[in-house]
């Protein structure tokens, strides 16, 4: 403690700093690792060596391998639900709350595809509590799209707009994928229109 008390605060927040950048660099590996071998397939001394570190510090930021797993897919939920609600608050109305999801989606897809793969792989690998907290997110996140879909087309059942939304969802999250000859641009354009005719013509309108 009196050591820590007689660091100059500018080296204790550059350390802070510097762990905060381990770890998300650990997480980026993470997601490129596991989405190439499988969770099964990556030691916690290959995610060390991925980001120049011995096997045995990759403890000083996380406590096992699946919490690093962990880690990553809780993270990339929160942030969807987080950037799913702020996109639909910016919006004028829900029309354009949809085209904004949709764009959301669609750039989350295209930059994220490896955590998109680790996902429908490994999310079993996950404990029960922290499988629980994605889906727990991922349910909330499907709200948001169904409460914007509602006010669209409000005689339209829940349960119809949920499994368009989910359908949405499969459509946005394997098309990149297999996109690999076609530019980022060209992708995220076509994307976004197939998404938004799959999700009705009530939801087209300027």
């Amino acid at each position: 403690m009196s050591d820590q008390l007689d660091t100059p605060p500018a080296t204790l927040t550059a350390r802070v700093r510097a762990k905060a950048e381990r770890r998300d660099a650990l997480l980026s590996s993470a997601a490129q690792l596991f989405a190439s071998r499988g969770f099964d397939g990556v030691s916690i001394e290959d995610l060390g060596s991925s980001v120049g570190v011995s096997g045995p510090a990759v403890y000083r930021h996380f406590p096992s391998k699946q919490a690093v797993l962990a880690a990553l897919l809780v993270g990339v939920s929160d942030g969807l639900l987080a950037g799913g609600r702020a996109v639909v608050e910016q919006a004028d109305d829900d029309a354009d709350a949809l085209r904004a999801l949709v764009r959301f989606h669609a750039d989350f897809a295209l930059r994220d595809p490896d955590v998109i793969r680790v996902q429908d792989r490994d999310l079993a690998a996950l404990s029960p509590q922290d499988r629980e907290s994605v889906r727990g997110l991922q349910r909330r996140y499907v709200d948001l799209w169904v409460d914007v879909l509602a006010g669209l087309s409000p005689t339209t059942d829940r349960a119809e707009l949920r499994l368009r939304a989910q359908a949405t969802f499969g459509l946005l999250n394997s098309t990149p994928h297999s996109a690999r000859s076609v530019s980022s641009a060209r992708t995220r354009s076509l994307l976004q229109e197939m998404a938004l005719a799959a999700l009705g013509s009530s939801t087209t309108k300027p």
